[in-house]
């Protein structure tokens, strides 16, 4: 029964526990049981199994009692531990705030737990969610739960939301939150198969989220199948008046609203994202994403997004000068590490703190922040950064004038072998060229799975929707996914 439970999605599992067809502490024993013998995959940095038996006795009671259960009732969840759990230690995947326990719960994860879910443990990331790999992390790489056919080589699950990923592939959570600051939603769900949506800009909450971008990072959730993504992001968002970016707008029903009938829609394709160097098998893939949405009744427009090309250098510098301010509160003053040598004073603390507790690449990134802000290049790269993303995002307003959702791949190419791009940040950096447009633009974006390449790896399909129209993006999602079958898994290997 128990690795039958763990096959189940959300709304199985959701469906499940009303009807009575099994109790939600056996779900939340069967993924306890199954995250414990992953420990090879390393996508948990702390487990929270009393957490969610907590949450299923409650969801058993209630049933129990005759009360209506909530919209996650039942379900237990990976956090990504970039959302502050109170009294769950929260980390970011970084040495500067291991150890750190917040007195406080995070906006998206407090609506989560009064949906009803209960937490499986804290997902492992890149560090400061800096990074396309998840090789970034203070507490060790994340594996892939898929590999190449004929190799054991590790494969990378994708970055920053590899731990989440890579849970929710290999069936040891049924869904998990992630964020997304330039793709790190969509990347890990493309590489690992499975979907993942980055809803609007202000649509959930950023309180109580480690910050890294904040004019970019948004929460979303990563799950095998469309449905499950539509009842997880209407249990996370809401308005928050703690978060100033909050978007003060009504959550509609989007499970309800689903409809993969898409006649009279228009699904744009932008030239410019056929680009040099995208592998042939993903073009490939692309044109089936345009077959299978032909046969759903959409029609196929082509679109221009003429500053693409500028989008991946503007968010290079953007997302790194917005990393620089927020990063300055890790000082070893007030919370998290403190490396204090004998006789030193206070910048002795801040050098040795920040030298010790962040990452080669956080420190990149903070470097690269710091000096397009400082005088003489601040406006000669931050202030150009800014006027690019402010035509990015006019691209797109033009575009839905002619469609009304838009298909591109999700990545250039496959996931790759842990460790392949370690001495290669440029390239690293561009498996987010597909994704990054919609984030500058703060616009809804989703993955879902497409096909299989020849090496046996999953490849994902991208739609980008208008502003607050994540149902026309869940739709056109759900109608690639009823036609291109996909159900595989990967083979058990840990």
């Amino acid at each position: 029964m128990s690795t039958e439970l763990t096959k189940l999605g959300v709304k199985a599992i959701r469906d499940g526990v009303r009807g009575g067809d099994f109790t939600a502490r056996e779900v939340a024993e069967s993924f306890n049981a199954a995250v414990a013998e992953a420990a090879a995959l390393n996508a948990f940095i702390v487990t929270t199994p009393d957490h969610a038996l907590d949450a299923a006795d409650a969801a058993d009671k209630a049933r129990a009692d005759g009360k209506e259960l909530a919209a996650m009732a039942g379900v237990p969840i990976g956090m990504k531990d970039l959302f502050a759990t109170k009294g769950v230690q929260t980390t970011a995947a970084s040495h500067i705030l291991e150890g750190f326990t917040p007195q406080y719960e995070s906006t998206v994860s407090q609506n989560l737990w009064d949906a009803g879910a209960g937490m499986l443990g804290k997902l492992n990331l890149d560090q400061f969610a800096m990074g396309s790999s998840n090789e970034t992390s203070f507490f060790g790489n994340v594996s892939s739960p898929w590999q190449k056919s004929g190799s054991n080589a590790a494969m990378s699950p994708g970055g920053s939301s590899g731990g989440s990923s890579s849970a929710v592939a290999a069936r040891i959570a049924p869904a998990a939150t992630g964020t997304d600051t330039g793709g790190s939603i969509r990347q890990p769900a493309a590489f690992t198969g499975i979907c993942g949506i980055k809803p609007t800009y202000g649509r959930c909450s950023r309180w109580g989220v480690v910050a890294f971008a904040s004019s970019l990072d948004q929460a979303g959730p990563m799950a095998r199948s469309v449905e499950d993504c539509a009842i997880m992001l209407g249990a996370m968002a809401g308005f928050d008046p703690k978060d100033a970016t909050s978007l003060k707008m009504d959550v509609p029903d989007w499970e309800a609203a689903l409809n993969a009938d898409l006649k009279g829609k228009k699904v744009g394709i932008p030239k410019e994202y056929t680009m040099d160097g995208t592998d042939s098998a993903i073009l490939d893939s692309w044109e089936q994403g345009k077959a299978w949405l032909k046969d759903a009744g959409a029609q196929i427009v082509d679109i221009s997004l003429p500053h693409t090309k500028y989008a991946l250098p503007a968010y290079y510098i953007i997302a790194p000068a917005e990393a620089s301010s927020n990063l300055a509160r890790y000082d070893g003053v007030r919370y998290g590490l403190r490396d204090l040598p004998e006789g030193a004073g206070l910048q002795d603390m801040y050098a040795e703190t920040r030298a010790a507790g962040f990452g080669d690449e956080v420190k990149r990134r903070i470097l690269i922040g710091t000096y397009v802000l400082s005088a003489g290049f601040y406006d000669a790269y931050y202030t150009q950064a800014q006027k690019i993303r402010t035509l990015v995002a006019q691209d797109f307003e033009k575009a839905w004038a002619h469609c009304d959702v838009i298909l591109a791949p999700t990545t250039p190419t496959a996931s790759f072998p842990l460790g392949s791009l370690n001495d290669d940040p440029l390239t690293m950096y561009l498996n987010d060229v597909f994704a990054v447009p919609a984030s500058l633009a703060g616009l809804p974006a989703m993955s879902v799975p497409a096909t299989i390449n020849s090496d046996g790896l999953p490849l994902g399909l991208q739609l980008v929707g208008k502003p607050f129209d994540e149902q026309m993006v869940l739709n056109a999602g759900l109608a690639i996914q009823q036609r291109s079958g996909f159900d595989h898994a990967p083979a058990k290997w840990w």
